[in-house]
């Protein structure tokens, strides 16, 4: 039945609502967010006639670049807190703001390693000398990492062999490189990288709840156009996106997209 559907109904309207109001947006988005916003604007842009501006990098740095003044009209967020210090300070549209994907905590190694890694202990070996993390006070990847560690009781048992990066991505080179022998990333990075491999996954009732939060700015330009981006970034189209490059979808956002989609098969 969703096969014939060719045009997803939000796409419509979206469309619709914009043949003569385009306008150019600018999205901060955590750099693990990378590869899926590279292929969702392009569709975004392609629907609207819209033109978007990606900001990637650590989600603290965006949100720090947001607080002083930078043109952003959507934050997507690696975190909540990030998200929650801009809503402290009003920065945020009233009602915008929503929890859209979940992330998993992986160990990376090069692909060429054989070190026997299965578990986080398992880098207290010998073998190991560095370990890349995203900055672990600031940055969102590398914050969920000392909390895992903290609460496994690993964190200073390890300590001297950090390697804190800049965000996920840097973490996730590091290790493609071959300057460190293993690195914390999230599972959708480790995914699209063809030069290291899964060591092991940190499982779901050990690790951090990892949440991502979108929404659009109190200062955008265009609050309309903001909203339709939004609208378009929790829409099917999106999430499947989303879900190929390994992201687990909310229960609210996937529930909003399920009932978008009955609404269409019962037109």
């Amino acid at each position: 039945m969703f096969q014939k559907m060719k045009i997803p109904a939000v796409l419509v309207s979206l469309a619709l609502a914009v043949t003569a109001h385009a306008t150019e947006l600018t999205i901060h988005a955590a750099a693990s967010l990378t590869d899926a916003m590279k292929e969702i604007v392009p569709g975004y842009e392609k629907v609207t006639g819209d033109s978007v501006r990606l900001n990637l990098d650590a989600s603290s740095i965006l949100a720090r670049q947001i607080k002083e003044g930078a043109p952003a009209d959507i934050f997507l967020s690696a975190d909540e807190a990030k998200m929650d210090e801009l809503e402290k300070k009003g920065l945020l549209a009233p009602g915008t703001r929503k929890t859209l994907l979940s992330n998993t905590l992986v160990i990376v190694v090069p692909q060429e390693s054989n070190l026997p890694i299965h578990s986080a202990a398992d880098l207290a070996g010998s073998g190991v000398r560095k370990i890349a993390l995203a900055q672990p006070v600031t940055v969102p990847a590398g914050i969920y990492t000392k909390e895992y560690l903290t609460r496994s009781g690993l964190w200073r048992k390890l300590g001297t062999k950090f390697v804190p990066t800049q965000n996920v991505r840097g973490a996730l080179a590091a290790v493609e490189s071959g300057n460190v022998e293993a690195g914390f990333v999230y599972k959708t990075d480790a995914l699209i990288s063809g030069a290291v491999k899964i060591a092991c996954e940190i499982p779901a009732a050990q690790g951090p709840k990892i949440s991502y939060s979108v929404a659009a700015l109190a200062a955008s330009k265009d609050p309309r156009a903001a909203k339709r981006c939004l609208a378009y970034l929790e829409s099917e189209p999106s999430l499947r996106v989303f879900r190929r490059f390994g992201f687990k979808v909310a229960e609210v956002a996937q529930a909003k997209a399920s009932r978008g989609m009955q609404r269409r098969a019962g037109g």
